[in-house]
């Protein structure tokens, strides 16, 4: 018993550090501005490419695709996954630390807050 209690919490040990890095969902019809600092740049094409964000990061709004948000769409939504339309402006997901507000869409700049 003792050993499946041990297995059991390292179980769930490394579920908590694994939820614990943010599946970010970037999309390749986002951009970084021009003059982004060139830390900026590599964080963002890092997280377009596919890694995780990982360490600090801001909730940026407006960058998310339909139904891919991190939390927050809005009244009427519960969190992740519910935005309804593309670059929904009360839909927020994470993005890289100091990148959201480089952060250019089909309908324009990100935000760190609501648009």
């Amino acid at each position: 018993m003792k050993n499946s209690l041990n297995k059991a919490l390292i179980a769930g040990a490394t579920l908590a550090l694994m939820s614990t890095a943010a599946t970010a969902k970037p999309n390749d019809q986002l951009s970084i501005s021009a003059d982004a600092p060139a830390a900026v740049k590599e964080k963002f094409s890092a997280w377009v490419a596919g890694d995780n964000v990982r360490g600090r990061k801001d909730r940026c709004y407006g960058i998310a695709l339909s139904g891919e948000n991190d939390c927050k769409a809005g009244a009427g939504t519960s969190c992740a996954g519910t935005s309804t339309v593309d670059f929904q402006g009360n839909a927020w997901t994470y993005a890289p630390k100091g990148s959201c507000e480089y952060i250019i869409t089909p309908n324009g700049k990100a935000s760190l807050s609501e648009i």
